[in-house]
């Protein structure tokens, strides 16, 4: 009786062993793999989406701006800083997104070697607005240099990185494309938005963006009055918000029109499937 008991903790303490050693092992490949891919820092989510396109599972995405806050307006990093400092490459917007102008230097100090890829390279901005993401032509644009960036650092994998690049800008051509088809036939082109992101997607597929916040500050009695006009005079139905504003003025003008509010998120984590979104949107309110 005893031999049997004796055999049976034998056996309880050889199977916890061996669940220890799976998992210790389980846990030891994994960080291995971790550390064998390429840390990329961006700023903004919607570069997380690019970066992770091109590098697969060659990259480990940090973003500096977390979901539900603003490039413009955030301003705690620290809890980012060791994997900056561990990283290989910084992907920056590069169109004076707010964020980079305050934080870049602190950024190189912890890490002088990261390679800093300058995602706006090769377009046209206009005038002080950053925004330049929100275009899918310009998405096209930043995917390159950030292609271009993760060759730089990792030369090995070339032939992965632009395969990848390639296949996601087929994918870019048909979100460009799915834009086109649902907004062309539309005669009514305007729309009115809180906060201005979309200033480069109303030029690509001519359009017109009536903003409600102006210079970053919140509107103003007149300010919401006037946007009162202009939507009863262009037949808006529609009032778009994001996640990163605060709404009672749009809600204001909602109501005053006999219509609503709408989400339109400019700082998407799936890029693609965000702006079809926003062109289903923008179809409803040229309807």
């Amino acid at each position: 009786m005893r031999g049997h008991r004796l055999t049976k903790v034998i056996s309880v303490v050889l199977v916890v062993v061996l669940a220890v050693t799976v998992a210790l092992f389980t846990t030891s490949c994994g960080q291995e793999e971790e550390s064998d891919k390429i840390g990329v820092v961006v700023t903004i989510l919607p570069q997380a989406d690019f970066v992770k396109n091109v590098g697969g599972d060659k990259v480990k995405v940090t973003v500096m701006v977390p979901p539900g806050q603003s490039p413009h307006a955030y301003a705690s990093i620290a809890s980012q800083l060791t994997a900056v400092s561990k990283a290989k490459m910084y992907a920056k917007v590069g169109s004076g997104v707010e964020f980079e102008t305050n934080h870049m230097d602190a950024i190189m100090d912890v890490n002088p070697d990261i390679h800093v890829v300058d995602c706006s390279e090769g377009i046209t901005l206009m005038g002080s607005d950053p925004h330049i993401w929100n275009s899918p032509l310009n998405a096209k644009t930043m995917v390159e240099n950030i292609c271009n960036g993760l060759i730089q650092v990792d030369p090995d994998n070339a032939d992965y990185y632009t395969q990848n690049k390639d296949n996601y800008l087929k994918e870019l051509d048909i979100l460009d494309g799915y834009i086109h088809y649902k907004l062309d036939v539309s005669t009514n082109r305007h729309f009115m938005i809180y906060h201005p992101a979309f200033g480069y997607f109303a030029e690509d597929y001519g359009l017109t963006q009536i903003p409600v916040e102006h210079s970053g500050k919140p509107p103003t009695q007149s300010a919401i009055q006037d946007c009162i006009d202009k939507a009863e005079q262009y037949h808006l139905q529609y009032v778009f918000v994001a996640p990163q504003f605060a709404t009672a003025g749009c809600e204001t003008i909602a109501h005053a029109i006999g219509g609503e509010t709408r989400p339109m998120d400019p700082l998407p984590e799936n890029y693609i499937a965000n702006m079809g979104r926003i062109a289903d949107l923008l179809a409803l309110e040229f309807e």
